[in-house]
């Protein structure tokens, strides 16, 4: 029997659901379950592909091309279970599906409402394919009491109903603030946000509630009295230093313990949480520290860059340092000229992901500085094609070498790719087109060239990797480019798309045109970024 777990929240956002639902999972996936983790998004967007990092942060990928939110990255992180397109949906998707069956006569004339139309289609998304799940878990992101929650709110109590209590529970996860000049928690936020949950007919059963401090025994009975729930399915959320402290943190105070005895479960054993146990040790005990410049157009909102950072904090655990991460806005570099400044203390340079023009210049300076002043650089998708770029500029005799994503240029070595296959099945896209779910999407083999260095990095010269970028580089410039010395040592196993260049001559210079980060995990860190931290020890120890 398939068991659900619905996690909401209430009084606040970014109070963490996506890192308490994930943490639940892998308490659960210690116990021996398997577990499936979905995220239900109330915005209308059909999915954040087209929505601005300073919105929404960054848009995780999944394997087959889904561009969801970031806290499916988190799940994948927590459980190492890939997340597909089944696992992420949108009020804007959820009502586009209705309206395209609509338009179909799906409905035989009847007329489509919210109850049952779109609940019924969102409890669709809720339940298909988990029979082989013992636990999903499923999010409903936003805050209990926004208006655009309701629809989702609706459809859980509805299935609450319809697959019976013994086999769903509610997770509600609140605030606990503390009033300095009172000098006591305050419970009331919480006993509101309850409220709210109980008037649209839903009554949880465990409570999370995120505090900077224990809660006194008194506070906890208190709780548990105004909201109906047992005092020891009041929990804390405790703060924590790090992220992958929190199943450690969640099963002391009882949290995988409670959920069992609900589902009359056995819970008297204890996990095996020696996997996380290393990983807390390796961040809190690092034996050497390095310093990482991420030069970068998104760096006001670190949340652009979540999956991103968090592989860099993976690569010092595999190398056991603790990763300093120097966020630059690229646009600096165009501004103030500061680059040898800013930068001289760095011991790599990673340039990330991003789209547009603005900072593209700044990027390249980073890469120059980095190829000339021998530091291990890292370009990731956006930070290959500018590495590719900087190469035909500086190297190659092509100084206006641009991308077509800027705009016409007379020597295009990053351009438009009109088609690629995908599955056996040929995809098109065209300058002008819909900008939503058109990029080159999802995970694609690649072959690298043995000897190579990103080959000795992977360990082998078949890999497959998530894609998310419309513009590719050039392959037409590759002979010319690997005159000066830039290795194309990757590419797709067709051999038009370029995927991995390199320096061989640098002590570490690997660009890639995917996104290594959406598939590291903090038990098992991706190899490029377990080897540019390794190269950036290698720099720390030179200077």
């Amino acid at each position: 029997m398939t068991r659900f777990v619905f996690i909401t929240g209430g009084v606040v956002s970014s109070l963490g659901k996506g890192i308490a639902s994930a943490a639940l999972a892998a308490l659960l996936q210690a116990r021996g379950y398997k577990v499936r983790m979905r995220k239900l998004d109330p915005y209308l967007n059909v999915d954040p592909g087209t929505m601005s990092p300073y919105q929404h942060g960054e848009v995780f990928i999944t394997d087959d091309g889904a561009e969801t939110d970031l806290d499916l990255g988190h799940y994948e992180r927590f459980t190492g279970v890939h997340a597909s397109r089944a696992d992420n949906t949108t009020t804007g998707r959820i009502y586009s599906d209705v309206i395209a069956r609509e338009r179909r006569g799906d409905y035989l004339g009847g007329t489509v409402q919210v109850i049952p139309h779109i609940t019924d289609a969102i409890k669709d998304v809720v339940v298909s394919g988990t029979d082989d799940y013992d636990f999903v878990l499923v999010e409903i992101g936003g805050t209990v009491g926004d208006i655009e929650s309701l629809p989702f709110l609706e459809a859980i109590r509805q299935l609450r109903n319809d697959l019976g209590h013994a086999q769903t529970m509610c997770v509600h996860l609140t605030l606990l603030p503390y009033i300095p000049a009172a000098g006591e928690l305050k419970t009331k936020p919480t006993q509101h946000s309850v409220k709210e949950l109980q008037n649209v007919g839903i009554q949880p059963q465990m409570l999370l509630c995120r505090s900077d401090r224990p809660i006194p025994d008194n506070e906890r009975r208190k709780i548990a009295n105004f909201c109906n729930v047992r005092p020891e399915a009041v929990i804390a959320a405790l703060d924590v230093d790090t992220i992958y402290a929190c199943p450690i943190s969640y099963h002391n105070e009882g949290m995988d313990q409670e959920v069992l005895r609900y589902f009359g479960l056995p819970y008297d054993s204890k996990p095996d949480l020696s996997r996380w146990e290393k990983i807390v040790h390796a961040i809190r005990e690092p034996e050497a520290e390095v310093r990482v410049a991420v030069v970068g157009k998104y760096t006001a909102l670190l949340d652009s860059y979540k999956s991103l950072a968090e592989a860099l904090l993976h690569g010092g655990i595999a190398n056991h340092v603790k990763v300093n991460l120097d966020w630059i806005e690229s646009e600096e570099f165009e501004k103030n000229g500061n680059i040898a400044e800013r930068l001289k203390d760095a011991d790599a340079i990673l340039v990330p992901g991003g789209f547009g023009e603005r900072g593209a210049e700044g990027k390249i300076q980073a890469v120059r500085y980095a190829r000339e002043n021998n530091i291990p650089f890292l370009g990731i998708c956006f930070g290959m094609q500018m590495a590719v770029v900087e190469c035909a500029r500086s190297l190659a005799g092509l100084p206006k070498a641009s991308s077509t994503e800027f705009g016409p240029t007379d020597e295009p070595v990053v351009g438009l790719m009109t088609e690629w296959a995908r599955g056996g099945e040929l995809l098109r896209r065209r300058e002008g087109g819909d900008l939503g779910g058109t990029m080159r999407l999802g995970a694609y083999p690649a072959k690298l060239v043995p000897g190579s260095r990103a080959a000795e990095i992977y360990g082998r010269t078949e890999i497959r990797e998530r894609h998310r970028h419309r513009w590719e580089v050039n392959a037409h410039y590759k002979d010319r480019l690997e005159k000066t010395g830039l290795r194309f040592s990757g590419l797709s196993p067709d051999g038009v798309l370029p995927e991995v260049v390199e320096y061989p001559d640098h002590a570490w210079f690997v660009a890639v045109q995917y996104h290594p980060e959406l598939l590291s995990k903090p038990f098992d860190p991706h190899p490029l970024f377990a080897g540019f931290i390794g190269a950036a020890i290698k720099e720390a120890h030179s200077k």
